[in-house]
């Protein structure tokens, strides 16, 4: 009796719909139980319904020891393919927990791979989603050598298209490099990334510490500086990455997306006009200016918590999309230090890289003293926002609202460092260091052998703030190009950007620069 031909249809049909399934029910309960999502139930809610096409789907690992031969999953524990996000194209990946603990494999790595080299090939952005309990063990060396697949393919991609990454539960060991190379980094819920685990930091060196302790959001948003937003949940997160795209173009060699303004371009804040004390000791908080001169509630603040006394992220003015960086005098008066001058630079770098027009925003009586700054590098870490801004080559313009001190001034987008156009407040402030040291400096013997030295030294002080703490002496020699009453700031500002939009500025060919790092 001859055994029937299976239908190939019927084939193909119940492998889809294993693929579907994951790890099985049991696992997909499981996953639902620590109240998580699975890797389709998030794309879902990532995608424009009905827009994902799957790639790879039926891939399965070729290992036959330690029982893996009986835990083959089509997909391997990894969803990749192509969706729309608000009608724009994008590539997706997203790890399955509930295929053995969304382990990274030589396939999964393929996957990832293929779909990056997609990616880069059509000019769209490539948002992961990271959920995996870290390289496969079982397939030795194969799951490691693997990860260098995936780590070329981000670097290859690296300003050319956008790279979003989301942590959606852990990422560990050489895992954690991959996201760490792409552009952004938002985490959700109780995530965590860390090099070496708690039980590792324990053994070797008596510590004990649990995984969020180690590496959860608060940690990365707050203190290391690796992720950029986070989000109390999975969706919630997801949000937030299709709003950070909206602001990005699709590829270096395009313009961010535009939307139609509901805010009109002409709008003037009288209360700008009072933002900065008339006490120049009193903070402050830059992004009341921010939320005034820009598009009605489109300011996305990236790294809120990681070095507060600088402000970055993205907004629009007059529907187009712009990024901004700020002194925050709310936060340690507004001082650049290590963390801040890193959080500056690499936002520059990325702005630069996606076509989006930069606008400063400077507050800062200098850089932040002491032993601690100078030994753990200010001077190298400094020299990134110098170097960020010299390299760009899109429309910049800054604004010096109140303070403008020495080496700050010329870092945070002054006019020698290729900064288009340079706009004052009257109540700039823009000098080589305060008055009263300043004074103690240049009329030091006046002072000295003055019958009344404290009255002699505060005549002093009044006079170079007389002539100094102005915008006007700058605006004199040319490295203001305007001093505007703060209230005129948006349309001046809608004006500037009207006028750069197709400025062409280009870098001398090379290989490439030697960014400090």
């Amino acid at each position: 009796m001859t055994t029937p031909t299976p239908d190939p249809l019927q084939v193909l049909r119940e492998m889809r719909s294993r693929a579907v399934l994951g790890g099985g029910t049991q696992r997909i309960e499981q996953q639902h139980a620590r109240g998580k999502l699975t890797a389709r139930e998030r794309l879902a809610l990532l995608l424009d319904e009905g827009s994902f096409q799957e790639f790879g789907a039926l891939a399965t690992h070729q290992v036959s020891q330690f029982g893996l031969d009986k835990q083959r999953f089509p997909g391997d524990g990894i969803v990749t393919g192509f969706g729309k996000i608000s009608g724009r194209r994008v590539a997706v990946f997203a790890q399955d927990f509930t295929v053995l603990g969304g382990s990274f494999s030589e396939v999964q790595a393929h996957k990832i791979s293929r779909i990056q080299d997609l990616a880069l090939d059509s000019g769209i952005p490539l948002i992961g989603l990271n959920d995996s309990g870290g390289a496969r063990i079982q397939e030795g060396v194969r799951s490691l050598a693997a990860y260098g697949e995936v780590f070329v393919r981000n670097v290859m991609a690296s300003g050319v298209i956008p790279q979003i990454s989301l942590i959606l539960g852990p990422c560990a060991g050489g895992a954690v490099y991959s996201p760490a190379l792409t552009d952004f980094i938002i985490m959700a819920g109780d995530s965590c990334m860390f090099l070496t685990g708690p039980d590792v930091i324990q053994a070797v060196t008596g510590e004990q510490v649990s995984a969020q302790e180690l590496g959860g959001p608060e940690v990365h948003t707050g203190r290391s500086g690796v992720a950029h937003l986070s989000a109390a949940t999975e969706g919630a997160a997801l949000t937030l990455a299709k709003q950070l795209l909206a602001y990005l173009p699709q590829n270096n060699n395009e313009d961010p997306p535009q939307v139609r303004p509901e805010d009109p371009a002409t709008r003037m804040d009288e209360a700008l006009n009072t933002l900065i004390p008339a006490d120049e000791s009193q903070p402050y908080d830059m992004r009341d200016a921010i939320d005034a001169i820009f598009d009605r509630d489109s300011f996305l603040e990236l790294q809120p918590q990681f070095a507060p006394n600088a402000l970055i992220g993205f907004a629009r003015l007059d529907g187009h999309s712009v990024g901004i960086v700020a002194n925050q005098p709310a936060c340690m008066s507004g001082v650049l230090n290590i963390d801040a001058s890193d959080k500056i630079a690499r936002f520059i770098r990325i702005c630069d890289a996606f076509n989006v027009p930069l606008l400063t925003f400077v507050d800062c009586p200098g850089f932040l003293p002491g032993t601690d700054q100078e030994y753990g590098g200010v001077i190298r870490h400094g020299a990134k926002i110098i170097y960020a801004y010299c390299e760009a080559t899109v429309p910049k313009v800054s604004i010096v609202t109140r303070k403008a001190m020495g080496g700050a001034y010329v870092a945070m987008g002054s006019k020698q460092m290729r900064t288009d156009l340079a706009f004052a407040w009257p109540t700039a402030q823009i000098a080589v260091m305060g008055a009263a040291p300043a004074v103690r400096v240049l009329y030091r013997d006046q002072v000295r052998t003055a019958a009344d030295p404290a009255q002699r030294e505060a005549e002093l002080v009044a006079e170079y703030r007389e002539q100094f703490f102005n915008p006007y002496r700058a605006a004199d020699v040319g490295q203001i190009d305007e001093v505007i009453e703060p209230c005129e700031t948006r349309p001046r500002l809608v004006r500037a950007l009207e006028i750069l939009r197709t400025k062409v500025q280009q870098n001398p060919p090379k290989k490439h620069g030697l960014s400090p790092t």
